[in-house]
């Protein structure tokens, strides 16, 4: 509904602010401050006050919005009056937790104001729900250690230390112990969030899995569907699926106490295009092999980064569970089948507990950790290994002469395992026979060359694609693309001409369902971005 008319129908409403039956504060010690900050007011931020500059950006400052305000939110119903102003004066809103959002789906010229979810961080255990609650602000990091240092748990979310709660769980959410875990996804029990109808009436809805719930299909939503579509999301709640009995500790996986951390560095000096080939191809094969939901290497995972020749060359890092018998075996197989005939030089493993490697690993990254930088991403889910054709057009962007980038890079993240366990249609997120995922990725520092970074990411996407129409195709040797690394170059005609839609890249079969639940929750469309669910 445009927003024209949106203020002519409000014109004579009464709206209001509704709190659904279900939304209930938080009793017991554990969840004290929570369920006193229930009514927490956030300041707004206006472009005369010094923080305005910082906060009209993310983690990728290729984007940049210039709102009326920020309103910074502490709480569901700090969440519900601001959107209910909005919506009441006709502004365009977006909404941020962690700002890692890789486009410009909360920093755009159309936004008028910015929801901003940040300051929302708590994290702790709901009796009511038998359940731990993530506000959508808190960043990975901080959610492993509150979880891991109060009750022994985890959740097997992602990787990068700095990533907000509120987009990556809603998105469908991976880690290194996906593998033998899952998506965090697939962890999720309930979801508070706020929505507007389109009289105007905001309201503050909890959405459970629970099979008699009517609110489950908001809850379906929100395990994949992607942050920004439906509302605000102010609170989740997770609860593994096979958790039993009332004992905390026992509603959430455990992580191992201890990981065996191997970090094997590759030069360039030592590669030529066929060991390059032969190495990628190695890991493409190995977890081919190795990922069914029950393989005993489901506790191992694994990422190569790929980075272009005007670096020192390429990193291999693994993690192995070393509390299961024979994991020092099962990590020399590993590396003996993907080093084949590329090195003999092999680093040694380390043992580490888990929470300090997490640390180590969430943080080791400069380029990734950077604030500063200006970046460009695009992803594929890989259901069988790496055709020659693919690896020859990856060599051949990586060591261009004309494109010397250190900073460029094709991440390969280990998957399957338990991810593959779970029914296409069980969540939101559709691709569930896939062994690896791709996140190509290059970041540089200055506007004027945005062209030509934008330019190599696209050649290089579309030649390693270019059997299935430039784009990761369906149900082969590919299976689409994650919501969680947008790419807005998959929604422009000009440039996706494989005639797949962004949308089916995305969500495959499971659209017409998002699409419906779009529509009951936010039906004038009020919560969208460049690549928002449409309503039904």
């Amino acid at each position: 509904m445009p927003i024209i008319n949106r203020r002519r129908l409000i014109q004579g409403a009464a709206a209001s602010v509704t709190a659904l039956a279900g939304s209930t504060a938080l009793p017991g010690p554990a969840s004290a401050a929570a369920a006193a900050s229930g009514s927490a007011t956030g300041a707004t931020v206006t472009p005369t006050d010094p923080r305005y500059p910082l906060l009209t950006t993310g983690n990728n400052q290729r984007f940049v919005a210039a709102p009326d305000y920020i309103k910074m939110i502490r709480s569901a119903s700090d969440a519900a009056s601001a959107v209910q102003a909005a919506f009441s004066a006709g502004k365009r809103v977006s909404v941020r937790s962690g700002g890692h959002c890789f486009t410009d789906f909360v920093c755009n010229p159309e936004v008028e104001a910015i929801l901003d979810c940040s300051e929302m961080t708590s994290v702790g255990y709901d009796d009511t729900k038998r359940a731990f609650f993530v506000e959508p602000g808190a960043r990975l990091q901080h959610v492993y250690e509150a979880l891991y240092k109060g009750w022994g748990v985890t959740l097997p979310g992602g990787v990068c230390y700095g990533v907000g709660a509120g987009g990556h769980i809603a998105g469908g959410g991976y880690g290194l112990l996906s593998r033998r875990n899952g998506l965090i996804a697939d962890h999720l029990y309930a979801v508070e969030v706020v929505t507007v109808d389109a009289a105007g009436t905001t309201r503050i809805v909890t959405a459970t899995r629970e099979a008699d719930d009517p609110g489950r299909d908001l809850w379906w939503a929100h395990t994949g569907g992607g942050g920004g579509n439906f509302g605000i999301v102010t609170r989740y709640w997770l609860r593994s699926p096979n958790a039993t009995g009332t004992a905390p500790q026992a509603q959430l996986v455990s992580p191992p106490s201890h990981v065996l951390t191997h970090i094997q560095s590759i030069p360039w000096s030592e590669l030529d295009q066929a060991k390059f080939t032969r190495l990628v191809k190695n890991f493409g094969a190995w977890f081919e092999a190795n990922s069914a939901p029950n393989s005993p290497y489901r506790h191992l995972s694994s990422i190569l980064n790929v980075y272009s020749t005007a670096s020192s060359g390429l990193n291999l890092v693994t993690q192995v569970d070393a509390d299961i018998s024979g994991a020092q075996q099962l990590l020399d197989n590993y590396l003996k089948a993907v080093l084949a005939g590329v090195t003999t030089t092999r680093a040694p493993a380390r043992k580490l507990p888990w929470l300090q490697a997490t640390q180590l690993l969430g943080t080791i990254n400069a380029t990734l950790n950077d604030p500063t930088l200006r970046g460009a991403h695009k992803s594929a889910y890989v259901r069988t290994n790496f055709t020659d054709a693919q690896l020859a057009a990856l060599y051949d962007s990586m060591s261009r002469p004309d494109y010397r980038n250190p900073r460029a890079m094709l991440v390969l993240f280990s998957f399957g395992g338990q991810v593959n366990a779970v029914s296409p249609d069980a969540t939101a997120v559709a691709q569930r026979s896939s062994v690896i995922k791709m996140l190509y990725q290059t970041f540089w520092t200055r506007s004027e060359e945005d062209a030509t970074h934008l330019a190599w990411l696209r050649n290089l996407y579309a030649a390693v694609h270019s059997a299935t129409g430039g784009v990761p195709g369906l149900d082969g040797q590919t299976d689409g693309c994650y919501i969680n690394y947008p790419d807005t170059d998959m929604a422009d005609p000009a440039i996706n001409t494989s005639g797949i839609p962004w949308q089916t890249l995305y969500y495959k079969g499971n659209y017409a369902r998002l699409q419906k639940i779009k529509k009951k929750y936010d039906p004038s469309n009020y919560f969208r971005h460049s690549m928002s669910i449409k309503p039904a």
